[in-house]
This record gives structure tokens, C-alpha cells and sequence, in this order.
């Protein structure tokens, strides 16, 4: 992975499944990580060309299990490169 692939973004456990939602919608999404207000990674989320619809069903749903643990995340997210 090289340097500018990645971005961080801060969510809410309330808007944690809306904002991966957004994020998966883009397109050039490599990979999820949903990181804890202690910097732990908890969730990763692998996402290839053929993930879409009813396959994201179960990831969506954990997600919205672990949004309740916690007010505040932190999403890294890995985009591909487009060269």
C-alpha cells in the first residue's frame, strides 16, 4: 500500500452503517477497517469487484451490532489504486 491510499474518517456508532454504506457505494474501496476509540481494530471488511446486494447483508448487520458498543469510530479506508 503505498502512501495516500488510505483516509480516515470519524463516525458515530449512530451513523457507523450509513457511512460504510457510502463508502462501499463508491466503488474503489479496497478495504474497511473499523478501528475503536482506542485505536483497536474490531471489524475488517475485504471488499472485492463481486461484493454487492445480499453478500453485504451479514457484514451490515454486525456492523450495526458493534455500533452499539461504543459513541465513537474510527473508519480506515483503503481505496485502489486507479493506475
Amino acid at each position: 500500500m503505498t502512501p495516500g491510499n488510505t483516509e480516515e474518517h470519524k463516525v458515530s456508532g449512530e451513523g457507523l452503517v450509513a457511512r460504510v454504506k457510502e463508502l462501499i457505494h463508491q466503488g474503489n474501496v479496497r478495504r474497511i477497517i473499523v478501528k475503536n476509540d482506542k485505536g483497536q481494530t474490531i471489524f475488517e471488511i475485504p471488499l472485492t469487484f463481486g461484493l454487492v446486494g445480499a453478500a453485504l447483508m451479514p457484514v451490515l448487520v454486525a456492523l450495526g451490532s458493534i455500533a452499539a458498543l461504543a459513541a465513537e469510530y474510527t473508519l480506515v479506508v483503503e481505496k485502489r489504486d486507479d493506475a
